[in-house]
């Protein structure tokens, strides 16, 4: 069968741009080996956040006393909480096939090949083998947590971040290599369990991508909960014992753990997947090159996600698939990648967008900055949240906003406000003069703002 538009891959790229095409009034059709959502949605985002939506409410138990209630005995089910896990990714992929169906896109199961720049071969789930033919192709085929030969994974004592979702058992004492987004969401997970986590970190901070201030903060915090973080430090080896795992230090130091977590690096899932015969070019880190119209060197041929090595974000890839499927369907969308905010799902949370205060500095902007603490805030000391902070980053001569970042609760909802301020070159006076309910967490972003002019209502001793 022939159709206007084949997509190879249904993660969240994928079966986005699935749905924009057929929206647009395009024939679609979506090949996937195993379940729609990808990653994100089956081994990523979404279980995991699920896991630390109960992490969160044992940690409020934990805290119980704090506001007037006494808990006697807490009893933690990882059965339970790995039911509800399932529960809810498997009710998310019902409700993407779903909307798959409801927008007549064709779901095909199996394992696709590329054969030429218009033919798909797929080998069918189910048995056999089926040939698509399509006007455009969009790869969308993702990456996985890169296998590292030297850490000996076995996906039972030394794990990736797929298996470290399912475990039934809460170990005693577990070693994370790598302190970036994934090892410190699972930190704060393993350590509110009553783990004893080792985080090791190759770089001179945790978070290495994120604000180096907001950084060293979080690592503070971590240590309050009583992870202990080991950076600058390189991990030569990891060997396998009756009783665990040991792993051995650069300088022969060894750290002994019931379990290891290996949460660096992810890999392509570019091989075998017929890019040389459909003469798709690669680039010279291995990703798929693309134009900022989500095309390939082939001309109709489009790729979006992982595979294009921008920013591996389940949001980029969706919002590279709105674009890719737009041209595909005869527009001329363009992708900006000027404004995308990260979220870190810790305790508490880290968010930000656009510029840093250094970084603005260095692209030639002449800065002001404003920052709100959240120990001042109404809502946080209501809730009991008070750890963290606002701060917006603002070019002085214009009062435009450049960026954020934050830490502290619902962060990464809070963050949208200033990322809609950016992609509108608002200015911090705007911020201002927009009335923010009180008391909320929200209202942080405004008295940020008003400091970034000397102006903050809540911050003693200001000088003006």
């Amino acid at each position: 069968m022939t159709y206007d538009i084949a997509i190879l891959g249904g993660g969240p790229g994928g079966y986005v741009a699935a749905i924009r095409a057929a929206q647009l009034g395009a024939k679609v059709c979506l090949i996937e080996k195993t379940r729609v959502g990808g990653t994100c949605l089956n081994r990523g985002c979404i279980p995991t956040k699920a896991i630390l939506g109960s992490i969160k409410v044992l940690r409020h138990i934990q805290h119980s006393e704090e506001f007037g209630i006494s808990v006697e005995k807490i009893n933690v089910d990882m059965g339970k909480i790995l039911n509800r896990k399932d529960e809810i990714v498997n009710n998310l992929v019902s409700g993407v096939e779903l909307l798959l169906k409801s927008n007549n896109v064709t779901l095909i199961n199996g394992t696709g090949t590329l054969k030429s720049s218009n033919t798909i071969d797929v080998s069918l789930s189910s048995g056999g083998q089926e040939t698509v033919e399509a006007n455009n192709l969009i790869i969308a085929t993702g990456s996985e947590p890169a296998l590292i030969p030297a850490f000996n994974i076995d996906g039972q004592k030394v794990m990736t971040s797929n298996e470290a979702l399912s475990l039934k058992e809460i170990p005693k004492k577990m070693i994370i290599i790598g302190a970036g987004v994934i090892g410190c969401e699972f930190a704060c997970i393993l350590s509110a369990l009553g783990t004893e986590v080792v985080m090791v970190e190759l770089m001179p901070n945790i978070l290495p991508t994120e604000d180096v201030n907001i950084a060293r903060r979080m690592a503070q915090i971590l240590k309050k909960q009583g992870v202990e973080i080991k950076t600058k430090v390189k991990i030569e080896k990891i060997e396998k014992t009756d009783a665990g795992v040991t792993a051995i230090l650069e300088g022969g130091v060894r750290i002994e753990a019931e379990k290891a977590l290996v949460s660096i690096g992810r890999s392509l899932n570019t091989k075998n997947i017929g890019l040389e015969e459909a003469g798709v070019k690669l680039n010279e880190r291995g990703t798929i090159f693309v134009d900022d119209y989500m095309r390939t060197n082939i001309s109709n041929i489009y790729a979006i996600g992982d595979i294009t090595g921008k920013i591996m974000l389940a949001h980029v890839a969706s919002a590279q698939g709105l674009v890719a499927a737009a041209n595909c369907t005869g527009e001329k969308l363009t992708m900006d990648y000027s404004v995308i905010p990260s979220c870190i799902f810790t305790f508490p949370e880290i968010a930000s967008v656009g510029y840093t205060e250094d970084k603005a500095k260095q692209a030639g902007f002449e800065v002001k900055t404003g920052t709100f603490n959240f120990r001042a805030l109404g809502k946080a000391c209501a809730i009991g949240e008070t750890e963290g902070l606002v701060r917006i980053v603002a070019e002085e001569k214009t009062d435009r906003v450049l960026g954020a970042q934050m830490l502290g609760p619902n962060v990464t909802d809070i963050i949208a406000e200033v990322t809609l301020a950016i992609k509108n070159k608002l200015t911090v006076k705007q911020i201002i003069d927009t009335i923010h309910a009180h008391p909320t967490l929200a209202e942080a972003v405004m008295e940020a703002a008003e400091d970034a002019h000397g102006m903050s209502i809540h911050i003693a001793g200001k000088k003006h």
